[in-house]
C-alpha cells in the first residue's frame, strides 16, 4: 500500500485543522487509511497530508476533478490550489 503526501496552502491553518475528521472521512472514501495532517513548523500557511492508499490513480483522478461535495469541503476548509502530490516509491 503506497503512501501519498499531498501539500498545499490554506487560508487559515486553524480553520483547516477543524476539518480533520471530515477530511479523513473523504480520504477514506477514496481508499485512504492512516491519514495524518502536518502543518508548517514556521507557522506559515503550508500544510501536508500523509495517507496510505489502495489505488494511487483513484486518488489522483479524484483530486484532479473533485466531486461537488468534496470541492465544497475543500472550500470550507480553506484549501488553496495547487496541490502537489508525492508518491512513495
Amino acid at each position: 500500500m503506497p503512501k501519498l503526501v499531498v501539500t498545499h496552502s490554506v487560508v487559515d491553518v486553524a480553520r483547516w485543522l477543524q476539518g480533520k475528521s471530515e477530511r479523513a472521512e473523504a480520504i477514506g472514501a477514496m481508499g485512504g487509511t492512516n491519514v495524518v495532517d502536518h502543518v508548517a513548523q514556521d507557522g506559515g500557511p503550508m500544510v501536508a497530508i500523509a495517507v496510505d492508499v489502495d489505488d494511487v490513480e483513484v486518488v489522483l483522478a479524484t483530486l484532479a476533478a473533485p466531486p461537488a461535495e468534496m470541492a465544497a469541503a475543500m472550500e470550507r476548509h480553506g484549501v488553496l490550489p495547487p496541490m502537489v502530490v508525492y508518491v512513495e516509491k
